[in-house]
């Protein structure tokens, strides 16, 4: 249950159901009534914003209003304690009875604490990675494969239907210098001396395995042919051979889209599908025959003045127009885009959401604006921007990677540190904020590398387990319900602190789903996890407090309810977040 949904709709049933009316009579607005956690816990349980938002409307003083909304609330049986406080903030705390009842849906409701309904099945494509395939995944894909995916897990278990998408950009200039690249590594490994990889080229060794692979299918063939008919064929051994590497760099960083979409196959049959989405938007009178303006200062190698085919992009909130085709006919690479967005429009997809690099800042509005007129404003679209990741060795710079040549790998990163540890701290600042990626802080054991404080309470969780088999000789697992039965006996500030901490999973997920902001799931098992180590030490200094009491198994069974709870939790939250919750730390 999400106690704070909960409580808004039962402040507002009160307040319905009172004589609190506007000056004219009527029921007053209350879409504005939120139900929060104070910014001070020490202030109570829950806070409402009730009267402040009520006042004007009602045409009261917003505490003397507050001083009457908290009478109809010290009628609720669960509310131990009402107060007034500031301009008419009402907070309000709750009963032993109410937070020993929360732990017990928790325990019954295990690993689904916490899943929603707000999604009722609205079908949201998220599109993320979408790496050029000329190469392993470099850092720089690795912050908005982690945001793309943990966001993707979220909304899914918020009750959205998703597709975790990728875009193959395997049609353009970079596919033909991949392909001359690759045409080079089979020269190579004919015993050809190729000497210095040519400007232009990608240099890597990664390409050494493709160009070896096409010497043992085809021999000396391919010098044979003609440069475009052996480009032909490399191009698409090349692909398919990037494609592997990058799905096997995904897989290792716990990355698995349901669909990988091609480019290329958007320009089949001549541009089939291209010509159509044009179409689509020129009967909805968005493209026209027009000259674009020169761009302000230094022109690019691309701009042309001359009459084209233009996208109206800026009548749906874009800020220029866009071509759609070039001077030679040929498509351009945004007539791609309209036909790639149509297609997940005819998917049905009612939400749209794209993870792209700071660097593709000037893609937003050109986006929502293509969305906008294909779906004449039904389909919502946004796209998050992922911000750098610097690599840092004991606070200096990480060198470039020797098998990628020019850049650090993702596989490097996973394979000196560990997939959770990456993914983690990925989530640990907001997606657009810089992020520095320490491989010494993210591989110590303290409570300053949040990862390792996290799974560490997973950890701890699951030794309280063992430690109480031992204690009293039990088999197995101690049955949830006879945990649950025993919660009476949980009133310590510190027990009833954890719960309370537990109890604001679902208006959690709720909020990053909402917002499309996953780090919040990294910031709140680190407060989790933090209070359970919190409420372990005090253990150590007060043996009464401790999770397993040998002299009283009544007690014990209560508090490995509550450990239970705690396990569940971060054992769902990181599973979201794409890492494990460890049984024990080695």
């Amino acid at each position: 249950m999400n106690i704070f949904a909960d409580f808004s709709n039962r402040i507002k049933k009160a307040v319905e159901q009172s004589e609190i009316k506007t000056v004219d009579g009527a029921s007053p607005d209350l879409s504005r009534v939120t139900v929060e956690p104070p910014r001070d816990p020490s202030h109570g349980d829950i806070a409402t914003n009730a009267a402040m938002v009520l006042a004007k409307a009602v045409g009261r003083n917003p505490r003397e209003l507050a001083a009457d909304i908290a009478a109809l609330l010290e009628k609720d049986a669960d509310v131990a304690e009402v107060a007034v406080a500031g301009p008419g903030f009402i907070n309000m705390r709750f009963s032993p009875r109410f937070w020993q009842a929360r732990l017990a849906e928790m325990l019954a409701a295990a690993g689904g604490f916490g899943r929603s309904g707000m999604g009722a099945g609205r079908k949201i494509n998220v599109e993320y990675v979408s790496a050029n395939p000329t190469g392993p995944m470099h850092v720089g894909h690795c912050r908005g494969a982690v945001v793309g995916d943990a966001l993707a897990n979220i909304l899914a278990f918020a009750g959205y239907d998703v597709t975790k998408e990728y875009y193959i950009n395997d049609a353009g200039v970079q596919i033909d210098v991949l392909a001359k690249s690759v045409l080079l590594r089979y020269r190579e490994a004919l015993g050809e001396e190729i000497g210095e990889i040519p400007a232009g080229l990608y240099p890597g060794d990664y390409l050494v395995p493709v160009g070896k692979a096409l010497a043992d299918e085809f021999g000396a063939g391919l010098t044979q042919k003609p440069e475009d008919e052996a480009l032909a064929i490399v191009r698409d051994r090349a692909i398919d051979a990037m494609m592997e590497l990058i799905r096997e760099d995904l897989a290792a960083l716990n990355v698995h889209h349901e669909v990988f979409f091609s480019e290329r196959s958007l320009h089949g049959d001549n541009g089939g599908a291209i010509r159509s989405a044009i179409n689509d938007l020129t009967l909805k009178g968005h493209v026209y025959k027009g000259k674009l303006p020169p761009p302000k200062g230094q022109l690019p190698d691309d701009w042309e003045d001359r009459e084209q085919t233009l996208f109206r992009s800026t009548e749906v909130g874009d800020d220029i127009d866009r071509p759609l085709v070039k001077s030679d006919g040929a498509y351009t690479y945004f007539a791609s885009d309209v036909a790639y967005m149509r297609d997940k429009i005819e998917r049905g997809f009612e939400e749209l959401i794209f993870i792209l690099g700071a660097d593709h800042g000037g893609y937003v509005k050109r986006l929502e604006a293509l969305a906008k007129a294909l779906s004449d404003g039904k389909v919502k679209l946004e796209v998050l921007l992922c911000q750098l990741v610097k690599l840092y060795r004991d606070g200096e710079p990480v060198r470039m990677s020797k098998r990628a040549g020019e850049f650090v790998t993702l596989r490097d990163v996973i394979d000196e540190v560990g997939r959770d540890p990456v993914r983690f701290m990925m989530l640990y600042r907001k997606s657009d904020a810089p992020l520095d990626f320490d491989f010494a802080k993210v591989t110590e054991q303290s409570k300053d590398n949040p990862v390792f404080y996290v799974q560490y309470a997973s950890a701890r969780c699951h030794s309280v387990f063992r430690q109480a088999k031992e204690a009293f000789g039990v088999e197995g697992l101690i049955a949830r319900e006879d945990m649950a039965s025993r919660f009476d006996r949980l009133t310590d500030e510190g027990e009833v602190g954890i719960i309370r901490k537990l109890a604001e999973y679902p208006r959690l997920i709720e909020q990053a789903a909402g917002a499309h902001e996953p780090h919040r799931l990294a910031f709140y098992l680190y407060e989790l996890a933090s209070a359970f180590h919190t409420h372990w030490n005090r253990g150590t200094e007060t043996p009464g407090l401790r999770f397993v009491k040998v002299n009283d198994q009544e007690l014990t069974y209560a508090r490995l309810g509550l450990v239970q709870a705690v396990s569940d939790v971060l054992t769902s939250g990181l599973a979201l977040i794409g890492a494990d919750a460890p049984q024990e730390m080695r």
